[in-house]
């Protein structure tokens, strides 16, 4: 068996947030966010409905795939989460998810790995639909990262968006598509350069040290894409498309030219949409796709580096 990817969705918040927003909260401007950043705008869900959850944009983006690949609720094996912005400690947020969307036959639970969600999650799906234990699964990602960014500290508050993505894994007998390889590395002695402290805490805020994840991120991205492709059998030269976790357009640019490759190879949109954290992949994929950039049959490389610190790549035939 292997594990395709039959769809794609994403959930947003209805208007874009552009920089010129921010110059009213931190002293910043437009100029100096785009060029040290690449973003131009941000979504941000509304800040004051307390009643909004991560499981409900979650769930919102999970409906969209159902729909769109035609999979009844009561069919998905299991789902898999991450969220900055957890509903409660626990229960998983994915377990809020399989009730809003009345998946009474799934598993549920989260990852917590940030940035770095999607090929872990991707990874995990991949390997219990090879073993025949699962048949669909259910791949989401749910950030409300205006709730834990602080929008007194400029060199944060400008990197992050709000959204949520969702990818539908199912088993397939093809040979030529599916989940190829992925790789999966941690650095825990690195913990402190990007973490989010418990919510509730007084600093429950986003921190991060930007010099020091910019240093292991062009070096362990470019890495761990190499690594992968000649797990699978492939060079960078092979590959179709690269959509990685869309951070920072210097650690794309940086990772880029690591690999050597050129600029039809790499999806790009964190101008659009800032860091949206674990629906970052999932919302690229998605944008990918619907602009005809994101085909049947194509090599394509999903990485992405977040807390832990954590980063991964998984290589699929699409």
């Amino acid at each position: 068996m292997k594990a395709v990817v039959s769809g794609v969705a994403i959930h947003l918040p209805e208007k874009p947030v552009p920089n010129s927003e921010l110059e009213k909260l931190v002293d910043t401007n437009d100029e100096w966010i785009r060029t040290r950043t690449g973003i131009q705008q941000r979504y941000i869900f509304d800040r004051e409905n307390k009643d909004l959850k991560s499981s409900d944009i979650g769930a919102a983006a999970a409906r969209n795939v159902l729909e769109k690949t035609g999979v009844h609720p009561e069919d998905i094996d299991g789902i898999i989460v991450g969220t900055m912005y957890p509903d409660k400690q626990f229960p998983a947020t994915a377990c809020f998810i399989q009730s809003l969307l009345g998946c009474k036959n799934a598993f549920a639970f989260d990852i917590t790995a940030a940035c770095a969600f999607l090929p872990y999650a991707v990874n995990v799906a991949s390997l219990m639909i090879e073993s025949g234990q699962c048949k669909k699964i259910l791949v989401i990602g749910a950030e409300l990262s205006s709730r834990v960014t602080d929008w007194t500290d400029r060199n944060t508050c400008v990197l992050f968006g709000d959204g949520a993505g969702a990818l539908l894994l199912e088993a397939s007998e093809t040979n030529d598509r599916g989940v190829l390889a992925s790789e999966l590395k941690s650095k825990g002695a690195a913990h402190d350069i990007l973490f989010l402290n418990q919510l509730g805490q007084e600093d429950a805020y986003i921190r991060m040290d930007g010099k020091s994840v910019f240093k292991l991120a062009v070096t362990e991205m470019a890495a761990i894409v190499e690594k992968t492709l000649a797990k699978a059998g492939y060079t960078s030269e092979d590959l179709d498309l690269l959509i990685p976790h869309q951070a920072n357009i210097r650690i794309l640019d940086a990772t880029v030219k690591k690999l050597k490759l050129r600029e039809d190879q790499v999806f790009v949109n964190v101008h659009k949409y800032g860091n949206t954290s674990s629906a970052s992949i999932p919302i690229a994929l998605f944008e990918a796709e619907k602009e005809g950039l994101l085909k049947p049959g194509q090599l394509v490389a999903l990485v992405g580096i977040g807390g832990g610190m954590s980063w991964g790549c998984n290589i699929i035939r699409w």
